[in-house]
């Protein structure tokens, strides 16, 4: 009895402590739909792992930013953002199909994904990390407007080493406000977002050029920036 009663309070413990963890965590997505985050996960360790961790970021609103830039995102990341609910399973089975057939294995993240990748975890290819940024992008569509999500996403995303947002970017690399980006400018930063640490939207490598003519030919198909209009 003894035995049962010692279970019986851990387990009570446990579940207090998760439910805990549930209303902050739900508690925390409504105040950011609302209130834009102060900093990010990413934002952190960039700060707290180099010597020099310096942060270049800058809030821009979504009605501020040039049309082309959501586009570009949306083309080169994530062209079923308007109808996934955070998580593509049909992206996810395609690249495991992929994958069998000998290709090379892909990410299938969402642009909902990044942002709770880049608002709350780390970097890395872990099982539990992928677990919770599924669980977060869940919760990010639930108590959030897909409007606000790439809102948040333009202004988290890693643009260049310690360069967060699109309006840091765009004044870094090209010397202008978000506003004002041209399509080919802004097809330039989506190219850089696989992997910003290497690639670089101010100093194009062929690569870059190549990936950034790919989102300009994917910006048209998808009928410009009329695509994302009811967001």
């Amino acid at each position: 009895m003894a035995k049962k009663s010692v279970f019986r309070r851990f387990t009570r413990h446990v579940a207090w402590f998760l439910a805990g963890i549930a209303v902050l965590l739900v508690t925390t997505l409504l105040v950011l739909r609302f209130l834009n985050p102060p900093t990010t996960a990413f934002m952190l360790a960039h700060s707290l792992g180099k010597a020099d961790g310096k942060v270049h970021h800058q809030w821009i609103d979504y009605g501020r930013i040039s049309p082309w830039m959501p586009l570009a995102v949306v083309a080169s990341e994530d062209q079923r953002f308007p109808e996934h609910w955070g998580v593509d399973f049909a992206a996810i089975r395609k690249a495991l199909d992929e994958y069998r057939a000998g290709e090379g294995l892909r990410g299938a993240s969402t642009i909902t994904q990044q942002t709770a990748k880049n608002l709350f975890l780390w970097n890395g290819r872990s099982f539990i990390r992928k677990a919770l940024e599924a669980g977060l992008a869940l919760g990010l569509e639930a108590f959030w407007t897909k409007r606000r999500i790439l809102e948040v996403y333009l202004n988290i995303a890693e643009f260049g080493p310690g360069i967060y947002g699109v309006e840091a970017a765009s004044l870094a690399y090209f010397g202008v406000s978000a506003r004002d980006l041209s399509r080919s400018q802004a097809a330039r930063l989506a190219a850089v977002l696989p992997n910003p640490k290497v690639l670089s939207a101010g100093d194009p490598s062929p690569y870059v050029w190549e990936r950034a003519a790919w989102v300009q030919r994917q910006m048209q198909q998808l009928n410009g920036p009329g695509y994302l209009r009811g967001l």
